[in-house]
């Protein structure tokens, strides 16, 4: 692994580019034998040091679940990543673009849990028996490490290039629809953009809830009651400006709208 003090000068990197909105070279080209673990060690220091600012931790994204995203990335194996209280909107929200780098615009839904959820063999039907509801999402991408070339590892210690979400307003239980075949139409400026299906998500949108739970297990912890768990795209991450105005339907989970200020 890297050394401490390496880990903690990645993170101190990283935190200025959040506070400038800023872009740094990639750190598997400085640190070619970065693993996956120095990564998640980098986002660890990173969290803490905003934890102790006074930020509070509401939930964990989870990324790369799709081929969409998959393919769009060039990165097959999923990440996650820690989101806090300010960064979270609600539908029709007005976004300064300033606040982000290399905005884009993913189609996900999110989930509540009711009760906490622990690995290390966690399936598809625990995750559903822990969830409260599912509540459509757009999650913004914010990525400070440059994207030419990037790998899961540059992505990992960038909080999995986690931005913000936008939560939209309708709630369903896991046995009130089948979550699968929650459409997303993505819409930019009055145009679509993109489509897809939740099942493009795992081949089922929570299945990602469980291998989180089950990944939270080797590090000795747990998702907990409470938390919002973002599950991943399943379209194509879309580039936003300043200006743009966006809107997703998601049929039976309603739509979202918002705005790039």
């Amino acid at each position: 692994m890297l050394p401490p003090d390496v880990i903690a000068k990645l993170a101190d990197e990283l935190a200025e580019a959040d506070r400038t909105h800023g872009v740094i070279p990639r750190i598997t080209a400085r640190y070619p034998d970065a693993t996956i673990e120095d990564s998640y060690a980098i986002q660890g220091v990173w969290r803490d040091q905003n934890l102790a600012a006074g930020r509070r931790l509401v939930g964990r994204k989870i990324g790369l679940t799709s081929k969409a995203m998959q393919q769009a990335t060039g990165i097959t194996e999923p990440d996650y990543g820690v989101m806090f209280d300010d960064t979270v909107y609600q539908s029709g929200a007005e976004i300064p673009v300033d606040l982000f780098s290399n905005v884009r615009i993913e189609v996900e839904l999110a989930f509540v849990l009711a009760k906490p959820l622990e690995g290390p063999e966690a399936t598809l039907d625990d995750a559903l028996a822990a969830i409260d509801y599912a509540v459509p999402a757009l999650e913004v991408l914010n990525s400070h490490i440059e994207l030419e070339g990037r790998t899961i590892v540059d992505t990992i210690a960038d909080n999995a290039a986690y931005g913000a979400m936008v939560l939209g307003d309708v709630r369903k239980r896991p046995d009130e629809i089948d979550l699968r075949w929650v459409p997303g139409v993505l819409s930019r400026n009055g145009e679509i953009e993109e489509t897809g299906v939740a099942a493009g998500v795992l081949g089922h949108p929570a299945t990602g809830v469980a291998w989180l739970a089950n990944k939270f297990h080797q590090h000795g912890a747990r998702l907990e009651a409470g938390e919002i768990i973002l599950a991943g795209s399943f379209t194509r991450p879309l580039w936003v400006s300043r200006g743009d105005s966006v809107l997703c339907d998601y049929g039976p989970m309603g739509k979202i709208a918002c705005r790039f200020i």
